[in-house]
């Protein structure tokens, strides 16, 4: 079976499956793009060991069950930047420990590309888990210095992160 047919055979089938699990269409078109990648990707390595229909199915839960972790993990990271190995933790579960390397190589990427002072600031208050104080003190800032840059430097993750996304 080529690309085609298996687009053509399970499209709407994939469809109408992700109607009732993601409500906004835009999120449902780009979960559905993934799945059909995924799946025509993956054909080559079908054993047969299960139907065809079963196998894409689950390719489709996998996808689906990546997407709605990562709407957690961004939801969360987003609202607070709270202690970002909690999040990672606690968003990928303990099973998933390749997901969460890979996702704290894009979090210190990101942190990079903030510059040091940014990058710097983050680190010391969500990964050191170090008090707006003490971090004055180390980098010889007033509190409220160092809380207007963390405020920026917040800001910054933000945007360079949804940037990345947009990729």
């Amino acid at each position: 079976m080529g690309e085609k047919d298996l687009i053509e055979k399970y499209e709407p089938y994939l469809r109408g499956w992700l109607k009732g699990k993601i409500e906004d269409p835009r999120d449902r078109e780009e979960v559905l793009a993934n799945i059909l990648w995924a799946v025509v990707n993956s054909y080559p390595l079908f054993a047969g060991k299960s139907s065809l229909k079963t196998w894409v199915v689950a390719i489709a839960k996998k996808r689906l069950v990546d997407f709605y972790r990562k709407k957690k993990l961004k939801t969360v990271l987003f609202s607070r930047l709270p202690q970002l190995e909690e999040v990672a933790s606690a968003a990928l579960g303990p099973e998933e420990h390749v997901l969460r390397d890979e996702l704290w190589g894009e979090i210190r990427a990101v942190m990079r590309m903030l510059g040091e002072g940014s990058g710097e600031i983050l680190r010391l208050k969500y990964i050191e888990g170090l008090a707006i104080k003490r971090i004055a003190k180390l980098l010889k800032l007033s509190p409220k210095t160092v809380e207007s840059r963390l405020f920026r430097a917040r800001q910054g993750f933000v945007r360079i992160w949804k940037k990345r996304e947009e990729k």
